[in-house]
C-alpha cells in the first residue's frame, strides 16, 4: 500500500520512518506545499495522505484519489478537509487531538501573560538605548492575579487554561454551545454564562472552540464592543472565529485594552493595520510547537494510517459515520 506524505519536514521523531516500517511511502521531495496540479497527479495511486491543516483536501482532490482510504491530518483542526466528501467516498479521516493540549494551553498562557504585562513593548524599549533612569510611572501594566478569565469553549485546551487560571486565583467563567457536565466544571472550577455576560464580566478573554459556520466571525464588531476597555482577547484557536478588521478598529480606538494571537484570519496574512499596533501580541501560529508535542502528533499520525489501511479503527478517526461504508475493518 501507498502513503503520499505531502510535507516533507513534518517535524517529529519517527513519522516516515513509522510509515515505511508497514506501507510503500512517497513524500514531496521540495521544501513548502505540493502544487495543486502536481498533487491531483501524485494522488492517483495512493491508499493514505499524511496533510498539513494549511493544504486543502476537497472533492477534486479525493476524486482524483479513488484508492484512498483514509486522510491523516498532522494537527487537531481539520476545517481544510471536506469530511462530508470524504465520508461520501468513503474515505476517513483522522486528526491529532489530546496530544497537543498542553502546549497549546501553555502557549495561550504565556501570550496572556506576555500582553498583560507589556512584554514585547518593554523589552523593545529596553534593547532601545532609551532606557536612562528607572521611572516608577513608566509601563504600569495590567494585574492577572484575581482577575476573572473567561474561557469561549470547554474543552481539552480550555479546561487546561482554567487549570492554570486556578494557580492566579482567577475567577474563571465559561461559555460554550452546550452546558459542561458537573464533574468538569467542579474540576476546572468554571462557571457556565451566557456569552455576553462573559464578555462583559471578563478581564481576560479566551478562544477555543473549533472552526465551523457557527463560529466564524463568532467575535466580531458587537462582541469586541461588550468588553471591558480594560480586558484583552487571546486567539489560539483557529483565526477566522475573529473579525480581524473589527478588532483592528477595536484595539486602535481602544476600545479594548489589547490582543495575543496565535492565529490568523487569512494567515500568513494579517489584517491590514495590525502589525503596526503596539497593543496585540502577534505569534506566527506555534501553539503546538514544542519538541514533545511534535513528537506525539507524528507518533499518533503513523498509528492513525496503520490502523486505516490495516483493517482497524484509527483511534482518533472524525468521521465515524464512514465505518459502515469501509468493508473488513475491525470495530
Amino acid at each position: 500500500m501507498k502513503v503520499l506524505v505531502m510535507y516533507r519536514n513534518i517535524p517529529g521523531s519517527g513519522l516516515v520512518e513509522g510509515l515505511r516500517q508497514h506501507f510503500e511511502v512517497h513524500v514531496n521531495p521540495r521544501d513548502g506545499y505540493m502544487a495543486r496540479e502536481e498533487l491531483l497527479t501524485t494522488v492517483a495511486d495512493v491508499d493514505a495522505l499524511v496533510c498539513l491543516p494549511s493544504e486543502r483536501i476537497d472533492a477534486e482532490l479525493l476524486d482524483a484519489a479513488p484508492k484512498l482510504r483514509v486522510v491523516s491530518n498532522y494537527a487537531v483542526g481539520f476545517n481544510n478537509i471536506d469530511v462530508d466528501a470524504a465520508t461520501a467516498r468513503g474515505v476517513m479521516v483522522t486528526n491529532t487531538p489530546d496530544v497537543v493540549t498542553d502546549a497549546t494551553a501553555d502557549l495561550a498562557w504565556a501570550i496572556l501573560m506576555a500582553i498583560a504585562r507589556d512584554v514585547l513593548v518593554v523589552d523593545r524599549f529596553a534593547r532601545s538605548g532609551e532606557w536612562k533612569e528607572w521611572r516608577p510611572e513608566r509601563f504600569i501594566a495590567a494585574d492577572v492575579t484575581g482577575t476573572t478569565l473567561g474561557i469561549v469553549g470547554l474543552g481539552r485546551i480550555g479546561q487546561a487554561m482554567a487549570r492554570r487560571a486556578a494557580g492566579f486565583d482567577m475567577r474563571v467563567l465559561y461559555s460554550d454551545v452546550r452546558r459542561a457536565g458537573q464533574e468538569i466544571e467542579h474540576r476546572s472550577g468554571a462557571e457556565f454564562v451566557e456569552m455576553d455576560s462573559l464578555l462583559r464580566d471578563s478581564d481576560f478573554v479566551t478562544l477555543h472552540v473549533p472552526l465551523n459556520e457557527a463560529t466564524h466571525h463568532l467575535i466580531g464588531e458587537r462582541e469586541l464592543s461588550l468588553m471591558k476597555p480594560t480586558a484583552y482577547l487571546v486567539n489560539a484557536s483557529r483565526g477566522p472565529i475573529v473579525d480581524e478588521q473589527a478588532l483592528v478598529r477595536a484595539l486602535r480606538s481602544h476600545e479594548i485594552a489589547g490582543a495575543a494571537l496565535d492565529v490568523y484570519e487569512n494567515e500568513p496574512r494579517l489584517a491590514e493595520g495590525l502589525a503596526a499596533l503596539d497593543n496585540v501580541i502577534l505569534i506566527p501560529h506555534l501553539g503546538a510547537n514544542s519538541r514533545r508535542t511534535r513528537d506525539r502528533m507524528a507518533g499518533l499520525t503513523v498509528e492513525n494510517v496503520v490502523a486505516a489501511l490495516s483493517g482497524d479503527v484509527p483511534p482518533t478517526l472524525v468521521n465515524p459515520e464512514v465505518l459502515p461504508n469501509r468493508k473488513g475493518l475491525h470495530a
